[in-house]
């Protein structure tokens, strides 16, 4: 029902996430991440308290593959569950359960991870993670692109429906975390358009948060 991905830009140790599936909301409830922490997953048959034990457990640096081990010898009915982790350091694991939905599967690259199941194919993780390695310019928008290169090498076996994008730096609230929560076209190209208009603001509104006197005008009516 899933594919996703979790990565972090080596030149600004930014981390963030993004998924898309075909069912509704698949953002609020398969990703999260965490500043100065990791990025997560917990998907296929979400149970996304998952995600939050697995940030938990890298913040004391407990390594991802590690977490991931002690959570799957410890959690009741984890062979349902699909997980993906990544930490401060780009070190990332994943974890497939035996129940995971139709073809799935999950690959790790250079600072990143991506995994899926009722795939069209087992390829999809891989072509993700290389189209996030070749890509250039800010975070969010090599994980865009990697969801769309996720698309087009098959993505889920039937259309998705939903997508959610989230990206942690240095202040302790997600900079990014933008939703598409159901369409009947297109999730991932719409989740770039809602990217596009709200990229130019994205800087605006930590400063705005952090110091308002010295903020930007917030460019709506009524706005001097």
């Amino acid at each position: 029902m899933t594919f996703s991905i979790v990565a972090r830009c080596k030149t600004t140790g930014q981390m963030g996430a993004a998924v898309s599936s075909s069912s509704p909301a698949v953002a609020a409830r398969c990703i999260r991440a965490r500043a100065g922490v990791g990025v997560a997953s917990s998907q296929n048959i979400t149970d996304p308290h998952l995600a939050q034990i697995l940030l938990d457990l890298i913040k004391y640096d407990v390594a991802p593959d590690a977490a991931i081990q002690e959570l799957v010898s410890d959690t009741d009915f984890i062979e349902y569950r699909q997980l993906l982790v990544l930490n401060t350091q780009g070190q990332a694991a994943t974890y497939s359960g035996e129940k995971t939905l139709g073809v799935y599967q999950s690959h790790i690259g250079q600072d990143v991870a991506c995994a899926g199941n009722l795939l069209a194919n087992p390829e999809v993780p891989k072509a993700m993670c290389l189209a996030f390695e070749q890509s250039q310019g800010c975070l969010a928008e090599r994980l865009l692109l990697a969801m769309q290169a996720g698309l087009t090498a098959g993505g889920e076996a039937g259309n998705v429906h939903s997508a959610g994008l989230l990206v942690v730096d240095k202040v302790p609230w997600p900079i990014v975390d933008l939703r598409v929560d159901w369409t009947d076209k297109d999730p991932i190209a719409e989740l770039y358009s809602i990217w596009k208009i709200y990229k130019p603001q994205v800087e605006d509104y930590v400063l705005r948060a952090l110091n308002p006197s010295s903020s930007p005008s917030y460019g709506v009516p009524g706005d001097p």
